[in-house]
């Protein structure tokens, strides 16, 4: 009751004093309390969203039937194959910062998506090594593909291809899944399906392994003893920290050029340990899992999952602090699905692929503020409660 009360007023804007303390205000994650989801009730061409990419002001979803531009808060317009698309199938989607062109990865080649128009690439017509991508990235001119048979590189100033493969590359396997260029340390990082961290130095043109010490078993001997298993489902790269991020099925790994992080369910506050794909900046990393949305800071080893609640409609937030310790908080508003495949970062909001559609997520200062102030009044009073859920209600009453 005592937590019910403090939401109230501070919904109302009832002045109150709070004493706060642990864990301080430097030390708190961030928490994403609102979100927009977009689906096939409101224009989506499919519910399986596969990534999204932000462009300034604007953001492009890749789906199962089509690429889609979000604008102004709604789905501006659907690309399919019939407006010049090579695929329906869309895995991947980046955005030239140099010409503010995309590209376009699907299973059945690539788009170049330029004014308007489309200009495509397979394998019959150019240098790509298959059309089945699942990555593609920007390095300053190189646009970078990460297929079923290989990674390949167009360069775009010249039109030359170069490709990798088990033929002149260590892939233990040719199957890759995802490209992360680094540009600060002059490298290129590549998940390979079975053949592990690849790294490509752009300065010796020499690619390096990195693969998992007991290979495919589905063990971790010791904890940070290298990559955590060698199928790697996709790779990010931190500039501010110089870490790059492998996702894999059975975990999830860090690496900052010497010293290897590997993070579990049963030891962190990892959602699941099966991850699609990660995604990294300012220190922090976001694992997108079949079991929710894991937001880890590295520094701090503070991590918040965000996945719908079991209460329909209502979102859950679970942050798992240093210590082990864990709070719980419900949202009003809840991601599309569980179910998380990619994610992208525009500005402080984050906009999540899932399963059932795209979800915008929005963080709202005053509700994040009162959220953990629930939580120090729920903590000194024993209660367990739905804080912002309840608040909301409250409020609508």
């Amino acid at each position: 009751m005592a937590a019910t009360k403090l939401l109230t007023r501070l919904a109302m804007g009832i002045p109150v004093l709070l004493m706060v303390t642990a864990p301080a205000a430097g030390q708190r994650p961030p928490l994403y309390t609102r979100w927009e989801n977009f689906t096939v009730q409101n224009g989506m061409p499919d519910e399986k969203v596969f990534c999204a990419a932000a462009d300034g002001d604007r953001v492009w979803a890749g789906t199962e039937n089509g690429f889609v531009l979000i604008e102004n808060g709604r789905v501006a317009r659907v690309y399919q194959p019939k407006d010049g698309l090579v695929n329906r199938v869309v895995m991947s989607i980046a955005v030239d910062p140099r010409t503010g062109d995309l590209w376009i990865g699907t299973f059945g080649g690539l788009s170049r998506f330029s004014g308007g128009q489309f200009k495509n690439y397979t394998n019959l017509t150019s240098g790509l090594l298959n059309d089945v991508i699942y990555g593609v990235a920007m390095q300053d001119q190189f646009v970078w593909v990460a297929t079923t048979a290989g990674v390949s590189r167009l360069n775009t100033d010249t039109g030359e291809w170069t490709n990798w493969s088990e033929y002149n590359a260590p892939f233990h396997e040719p199957w890759a899944y995802g490209v992360a260029p680094a540009p600060n340390q002059q490298k290129v990082y590549a998940a390979v399906w079975g053949g592990g961290l690849c790294e490509y130095d752009l300065e010796r043109k020499v690619w390096r392994p990195h693969t998992d010490p007991d290979e495919e078993m589905e063990m971790v001997l010791f904890r940070n003893q290298g990559l955590i298993h060698i199928i790697v489902s996709n790779v990010a790269y931190d500039p501010s920290a110089q870490m790059v991020w492998a996702s894999t099925y059975f975990g999830l790994s860090g690496y900052d050029g010497r010293d290897w992080h590997n993070y579990l369910t049963k030891d962190s506050g990892l959602a699941s340990d099966f991850i699609n794909a990660p995604k990294a900046r300012r220190g922090e990393v976001w694992a997108c899992t079949d079991k929710g949305l894991s937001y880890l800071n590295y520094k701090t080893n503070t991590w918040v999952t965000y996945r719908p609640s079991k209460q329909g409609g209502q979102g859950e937030i679970e942050v798992t602090w240093p210590e082990g310790k864990k709070s719980k908080f419900h949202t009003a508003t809840s991601l599309a699905h569980n179910y998380i495949l990619n994610m992208d970062f525009q500005g402080e909001d984050v906009w999540v692929a899932t399963a059932r559609g795209l979800s915008h997520g929005i963080r709202e200062l005053q509700k994040e503020a009162l959220l953990y102030a629930a939580k120090q009044t729920g903590q000194r009073h024993g209660h367990s409660y739905c804080a912002l859920a309840q608040a909301d209600r409250e409020k609508s009453h």
